[in-house]
């Protein structure tokens, strides 16, 4: 028999009940500069005639939305627009975009924003579509993980920032503000029915945004890449019932190849995006490799960076983010809260998969001529802080106000997050979680 884990580097699960198969979901995508503007032409092909056009208060003033719904208004929509939309979603403005989504009739729904935004849009969607109580839809065990019964109404997703890959996926992110941590729901049916990702957009971002943006869409590559092979997972289904795999179900061909490209982009170009305005060329492939690793990650699944990210985020206390973010309240915005555990996190795994690590340090632009397995993890480790350093970045957890007191805390509440926690290469304890905060706190 064709030994699946021995392909993907993973000797050491041998003995397993995994999915010798694997799906790929993917929606229809619109890349390239001034493709905002076709919004109405996809609109009528999806038969919009009522849209909800969802945004925010800060991309509301740019002309991103203003395209978007003129190319809807003469595509013969009728648009109403909601921008309450929350950087950093709760279920508090989830709740809040989801009773507008019901109330207004709508046959359609077009979202212009970053991540936030979309997924604001994908949460009211699916609340309107079929209500419930909140935490229905929500991943267990914070939430009930029911099943999402069906189809939505259609979805064209414009995303204005780059990292999050939202337009392409079937997430959507939010803090569960009681619980002072950050979950989802997750659905193939919430992947948005187009996107329309215009380069553009990037020539507005302030750098702060551009590095905690390329940092997100590089974790979702190298996640994806080195995650537990989908056949080294325990199936959550029985027998050929293929309809029920996951989405998120661990390393395969297809993510491996779009987390390659991703991953090469990224450290050919994000130094220069983030550090050069006027490097447009720089920031388009940004732009392009976070909506491939978006691709990708939607159907291996990240791991421990996510993971613990959420804790850090939802327990965010002082710490308010460059410019560029809003400065009205403490954040920790996401991609900063990922990138922040990584380098850490990638010297816990490196000796689970280290062949992966190597490889994607490579992609990285990293010299491993040198390097042996057993220096896989450090060699990414010593590539992500260089990063890091070179943008200017916090210097691991104590930069955005955490202390090694918290680290114990900081694993009781990422602890939860099993359904990323389980797709990292190696078993993980809430003793090895707070081991890893506490080797995040700083990194130089």
């Amino acid at each position: 028999m064709y030994n699946c884990c021995r392909y993907y580097g993973l000797q050491g699960l041998d003995e397993h009940a995994g999915d010798a198969a694997f799906s790929v979901e993917l929606n229809h995508f619109t890349f390239g500069p001034g493709c905002l503007r076709e919004a109405g032409s996809h609109a009528r092909a999806l038969g919009m005639r009522r849209v909800a056009l969802f945004t925010d208060k800060t991309v509301r003033d740019l002309p991103y939305v203003t395209t978007v719904k003129q190319s809807l208004n003469a595509a013969g929509c009728d648009v109403e627009i909601y921008w309450d939309c929350e950087v950093e979603p709760t279920d508090r403005s989830f709740k809040a975009a989801a009773k507008f989504a019901l109330g207004g009739a709508f046959d359609g729904i077009v979202s212009v924003g970053g991540g936030s935004v979309i997924d604001t849009a994908k949460a009211a969607n699916l609340y309107a579509s079929y209500p419930d109580d909140f935490l229905a839809y929500v991943n267990a065990p914070l939430g009930q993980g029911k099943v999402v019964p069906g189809a939505l109404k259609p979805h064209i997703a414009c995303p204005t920032t780059c990292g999050t890959g939202s337009e392409v996926t079937g997430i959507a992110i939010f803090d569960l503000i009681e619980q002072q941590c950050k979950t989802g729901i997750l659905s193939r049916y919430l992947l948005p029915s187009r996107a329309l990702v215009d380069p553009e957009v990037t020539h507005t971002l302030a750098p702060a945004v551009i590095a905690a943006n390329g940092f997100d869409a590089l974790s979702h590559a190298l996640e994806s890449y080195t995650a537990r092979a989908h056949s080294a997972k325990a199936k959550t289904y029985d027998g050929f019932d293929g309809a029920k795999r996951p989405m998120n179900q661990g390393a395969n061909l297809w993510s491996d190849m779009g987390a390659r490209e991703a991953l090469r982009l990224i450290g050919q170009h994000f130094v220069a995006a983030v550090n050069d305005r006027d490097d447009q060329d720089s920031r388009a492939a940004i732009m392009y490799a976070a909506l491939i690793a978006g691709m990708t990650f939607s159907n291996a699944g990240c791991h421990l960076p996510h993971g613990m990210s959420y804790a850090v985020s939802g327990l965010v206390r002082d710490f308010k983010p460059p410019q560029g973010y809003p400065q009205d309240a403490p954040m920790v915005p996401h991609g900063m809260s990922v990138m922040l555990n990584a380098p850490s996190v990638y010297r816990f795994t490196g000796d689970a998969v280290p062949e992966r690590h190597l490889e994607a340090a490579r992609f990285l632009g990293a010299d491993t001529t040198t390097a042996g397995l057993a220096d896989a993890g450090e060699v990414v480790a010593k590539k992500l802080i260089e990063m890091m350093r070179a943008v200017n970045f916090p210097n691991g957890l104590e930069g955005v106000g955490y202390s090694t007191v918290d680290a114990a805390t900081l694993a009781d509440r990422a602890f939860p997050q099993q359904r990323v926690i389980k797709n990292a290469p190696k078993e993980v304890s809430k003793a090895s979680l707070q081991a890893l905060f506490e080797s995040a706190m700083r990194y130089w």
